[in-house]
């Protein structure tokens, strides 16, 4: 196959832009000067002047969760309590429980925290479980916390009580989490219906490649199934809770066992909570530490020698500051081990910390839409701290390696969004907001198909439109680099490739 009339952006700086691309069963087979006996192919691909980069990866994402939630009540964008519960009562979602997700009530008008009492009202004796925006919170009605009975309380969980004690209904970081996996199962066979839906929607947003953070929920053995059943059209990087490592270790399993389109990668840890939960760790003392520093630096200690990177989220400045410190008093054993360490998020960095990453080579796993998502939020409850708070273009200019993801169902599933967002640092009609951390597209770019790579250890495998790469690649119906910035967010996603197949819509185009 050649695809020719359109503009090539390869990616790769010592050739940056082909006038056509062979592709020769998964890989790419050439660009400029293309054999001869190559172009004449009777299968070519007339691009009609649209624009080809290497497909997209979303670094951070909870497939599963995002591809269920997709049918639950959703209730972001609510400008106050009594919408929400408006939402939720003209629901029409069957099943034993009503489920939704979204919520965020810093984002209401009364920005008090919702309750059982709102919630019963309007659901009866039926169990309802409304998870927050950023999934570290849990809103429950009073027949789903009859469930539970006394079983509420854990280490590194908050269980909101009123004056008399008594539940409030809101359960926060491993309380709500716990809650989730005791008291409200969804079956592996709804979980799949929703992922073969998702993964067309995902590969019609250009997405070739995802980095899966739902390691808790089997989902391993989710994405296996789906590739059993012929339905799997993009890669996998699958996160393990590392609490599994004892397990992984007595079956001798190490990071990158799998197949080409799914292998289980990396170890996932918890430092603390969310900005949006107000349980973030932060160097004041305030949030919810879930896990200590010395806590982490056994668990990189064991997984390194086991074989097994450590992907650690961190958002407050004291729980990024006590993973960079884990990491730097383990430097030794992982370092030669080759492996490749991640804070996930890294929101909130004391300016003393930024230059640590690459100093560490330790990868930033950002979420660009954040920035504009959270703005309000973090000037209410960090506007002391903005120097560092989502400092996307200083972590670069520090040399530090950031891959882009979304953070799914958090954020909408949408890598060109995330880029967008990374250029613009605005999601509205307000301006940028602290835009001297705005990226250029080309960084942008770089961070969605090409740094993703590194903490797969695909980087010479996939990411740039080279010959002996992988054909995973996208069509955009206009070149971006030649957009002016207000354009971007109009850009469209025309086809995807995966390994040299069409995943969505193939040509010829319109």
């Amino acid at each position: 196959m050649i695809l020719e009339n359109g503009v090539i952006r390869t990616l790769d700086p010592s050739l940056p832009e082909s006038r056509a691309l062979a592709v020769a069963g998964d890989r790419i087979a050439g660009g400029v000067g293309v054999h001869e006996t190559m172009l004449a192919s009777p299968e070519t691909v007339d691009l009609g002047g649209r624009c080809v980069l290497p497909g997209f990866t979303d670094s951070h994402v909870h497939f599963p969760t995002w591809a269920v939630a997709q049918h639950d009540v959703k209730l972001d964008g609510c400008a106050s309590l009594d919408e929400a519960l408006t939402r939720i009562k003209e629901t029409n979602m069957a099943g034993t429980w009503l489920r939704g997700y979204g919520w965020r009530s810093g984002d209401w008008s009364d920005t008090r925290d919702p309750t059982k009492a709102d919630l019963d009202p309007i659901t009866g004796n039926r169990p309802a479980a409304l998870i927050a925006k950023d999934y570290h919170s849990l809103w429950l009605n009073s027949a789903a916390l009859a469930l539970a009975g006394d079983d509420l309380e854990v280490e590194g969980g908050v269980v909101e009580r009123d004056a008399q004690g008594e539940p409030t209904g809101v359960l926060r970081e491993e309380a709500a989490w716990r809650f989730k996996d005791r008291y409200m199962t969804i079956p592996a066979d709804e979980y799949i219906s929703a992922m073969r839906k998702g993964i067309k929607v995902a590969n019609a947003r250009g997405v070739t490649c995802v980095n899966d953070k739902d390691g808790w929920l089997g989902a391993a053995g989710l994405w296996q199934r789906l590739e059993e059943q012929g339905a799997l059209s993009l890669r996998v990087w699958q996160s393990v809770p590392a609490d599994l490592l004892p397990q992984l270790r007595a079956l001798s399993l190490r990071s990158g066992f799998g197949s080409p389109l799914l292998r289980v990668g990396y170890l996932k840890v918890f430092m603390d909570g969310t900005l949006g939960s107000q349980t973030a760790w932060m160097l004041d003392g305030s949030g919810v530490r879930i896990t200590s520093g010395e806590d982490l630096a056994e668990i990189v200690r064991a997984g390194a020698a086991a074989g097994w990177p450590v992907g650690v989220h961190a958002i407050g400045d004291r729980a990024n500051r006590e993973a960079l410190d884990a990491f730097e008093r383990t430097r030794s054993v992982w370092e030669p081990a080759g492996l490749r360490q991640r804070i996930e998020h890294a929101q909130c960095l004391s300016p003393e910390d930024l230059p640590r990453f690459a100093e560490l080579g330790v990868a930033v796993s950002a979420q660009f839409t954040h920035a504009p998502s959270d703005r309000d939020l973090a000037e209410r409850f960090w506007g002391d701290k903005l120097e560092g708070t989502y400092a996307f273009r200083s972590l670069l200019d520090s040399g530090a390696l950031v891959a882009n993801g979304s953070d799914a169902p958090i954020e909408e599933l949408d890598p060109w969004a995330g880029v967008v967002a990374g250029v613009l640092r605005t999601g509205d009609d307000r301006p940028a907001w602290r835009p001297e951390q705005a990226l250029t597209l080309s960084q942008a770019v770089h961070a969605t198909c090409v740094a993703p790579t590194w903490l797969s250890h695909d980087e010479r495998s996939r990411g740039t439109l080279v010959p002996g790469r992988f054909a995973d690649l996208v069509v955009l119906d206009r070149d971006p680099f030649a957009c002016e910035p207000a354009e971007l967010p109009e850009v469209q996603i025309v086809a995807t490739m995966v390994a040299g197949r069409w995943v969505h819509n193939p040509p010829p185009w319109d």
